[in-house]
């Protein structure tokens, strides 16, 4: 049986398989990345919820394996070299389980560079931006009687979608045909603006057509599904 005890996050989140693949996640926009993928390449793997509400990301076993103290991370038991290795950063897990599964990923070089330019894009720029306008818009910042930072993030938020917009007119995903992990990094951010954010209106999603359909047909993927719930709320 693999032995993972050498990694302290074993002892707050203990490992029943140990030989599977660990995922430490919650279905944030963030978090269902790792998951949505680890159900569409279909790798045995092993969810531990990390409630994030009772700061379960800052104790010293957690930042042991992901100092910045954030989810998802990943701890891999057949990682390079057959030897366990720990991950964090949702776009780097993405490439990873990517890499090592020989999926989602195109092979030809020039299409590979292309989709993780979208990848890097989302990591750079969606998800900060949406994340902020959220904030902003339902969270704490509602009360802030200054609109001008929610109104800042709002701009920008709007520009991003129409960047995506134009990128799907014609196109069935981010790469065409075939659904990639660009997909997979887009989708939790950008369903969560009418979904969870309740910032449909404020972005004019109802002209996002493009958009709309894309997250349909993502929606429709039993694994996109799947992993949009893993692992489930406390």
């Amino acid at each position: 049986m693999t032995d993972l005890s050498a990694f302290p996050i074993t002892r707050q989140f203990p490992a029943a398989h140990p030989d599977r693949l660990q995922l430490y996640s919650l279905p944030t926009p963030n978090g269902v990345k790792a998951s949505i993928m680890l159900e569409e390449i279909g790798l045995p793997y092993e969810v531990h919820l990390v409630d994030i509400m009772k700061n379960e990301t800052w104790t010293p076993e957690y930042l042991s394996l992901n100092p910045n103290g954030k989810i998802p991370a990943i701890l891999d038991p057949d990682g390079p070299g057959g030897q366990p290795m720990g991950l964090w950063e949702s776009g780097a897990i993405l490439v990873y389980l990517a890499d090592k599964t020989g999926k989602l990923i195109p092979t030809d070089p020039a299409a590979r560079y292309e989709t993780l330019q979208w990848v890097f894009w989302q990591v750079g720029a969606v998800g900060p931006m949406i994340g902020q306008m959220g904030f902003f818009h339902k969270f704490a910042g509602a009360a802030y009687e200054d609109k001008r930072p929610r109104d800042r993030f709002v701009t920008e938020a709007k520009r991003l979608l129409g960047v995506l917009e134009q990128r799907l007119k014609g196109r069935d995903f981010i790469m065409g045909a075939g659904f990639t992990i660009a997909d997979i990094a887009l989708i939790g951010w950008v369903r969560a603006v009418p979904g969870f954010y309740g910032a449909g209106d404020l972005v004019d999603w109802s002209s996002l057509t493009a958009v709309q359909a894309w997250v349909t047909r993502c929606e429709a993927r039993p694994a996109v599904a799947r992993g949009l719930n893993i692992p489930a709320r406390p």
